[in-house]
């Protein structure tokens, strides 16, 4: 994740700005976005399921989510300062409050044992973490002093620096299997569309065996990993045609992205967003035109 001035661009909205610093040379940190929010009525936001884990540093108060809208309105809502959550199958309902500040971070799943000391699949059942009980009372400590700085600059560099010293120190809990790395890297070659047979073949594992391994370590099944690959794709393609000023070919991205039809893309976008392509996009075109997806994150191996 660079830090350096020309690493991060931002572009500003109104009254809220979305910064995006360069992702770690080891691909442990696949995108870092700083936001600043103020000024608008509190509503709900959607935040998505993906390919990777999410890491929220909350600058203001803590980040308020849950699995539906009634819930996360609810007295007994998630709240987290710092959040840690795996890989899910459906949505997660944020309240944004009238003020918001803060950095996320997209986490290869295959790099928990080493950030965080534990494999992604823990975190599959809960919705969200609370990070100071994943990543302990420095965690807490970190989040203070990024709250005290006024660049974000300076705030990635802290980040970084943080993130570098804990991967270099942190107890390992054993290595992820040969076969689950190299399960992952073929299914990211494949954007997601690969079969698994194909992905069994190529890693000298039953179909059942793999599944297996692959989900004890991640949280997902490979089946459910290709999805999320392949979702992330057509809805990054989807995202750039809007921050174009295009009106997105969701025909063409379905084909593109490996998907069998056009209604296949649309089951997805409903599984994942919980609205249908042109609904999701309509909901989030000024997030969009204000660089809060930057394009979408790149799909690493």
């Amino acid at each position: 994740m660079g830090s350096s001035g020309k690493d991060a661009a931002s572009r500003g909205f109104a009254s809220g700005e979305f910064v995006r610093a360069a992702p770690s040379p080891g691909g442990t940190v696949v995108s870092a976005v700083g936001y600043r929010r103020q000024g608008h009525s509190t509503a709900l936001h959607r935040g998505l399921p993906s390919p990777y884990l999410t890491l929220i540093f909350s600058l203001d108060g803590p980040v308020v989510t849950d699995r539906t809208p009634s819930e996360a309105k609810g007295p007994d809502a998630e709240c987290a300062g710092i959040v840690v959550g795996g890989l899910h199958q459906s949505p997660s309902y944020v309240v944004q409050p009238e003020r918001e500040t803060g950095i996320q971070l997209a986490v290869h799943p295959l790099a928990a044992r080493a950030l965080l000391g534990l494999p992604a699949a823990e975190l599959a059942g809960p919705l969200v973490v609370e990070g100071a009980d994943v990543l302990g009372r420095v965690a807490a400590d970190v989040r203070e002093r990024l709250r005290a700085l006024d660049s974000w600059q300076d705030r990635f560099a802290l980040l970084n620096s943080y993130l570098a010293r804990r991967t270099a120190a942190a107890e390992r809990t054993g290595a992820v299997r040969p076969e689950v790395a190299e399960a992952w890297s073929w299914l990211a070659r494949h954007r997601g569309a690969g079969t698994l047979r194909g992905l069994s073949a190529h890693v000298a594992l039953s179909e059942r065996r793999l599944s297996a391994v692959f989900r004890a370590e991640t949280g997902v099944t490979p089946k459910q990993a290709a999805r999320l690959m392949r979702f992330q794709h057509a809805k990054t393609a989807a995202v750039r045609a809007v921050a174009a000023g295009t009106r997105p070919d969701l025909a063409g991205i379905a084909a593109d992205c490996g998907y069998y039809d056009h209604s296949h893309l649309v089951r997805d976008f409903r599984q994942y967003t919980g609205a249908s392509p042109t609904a999701w996009l309509v909901e989030e075109c000024r997030n969009i035109q204000a660089g809060a997806y930057g394009g979408g994150e790149d799909l690493r191996a």
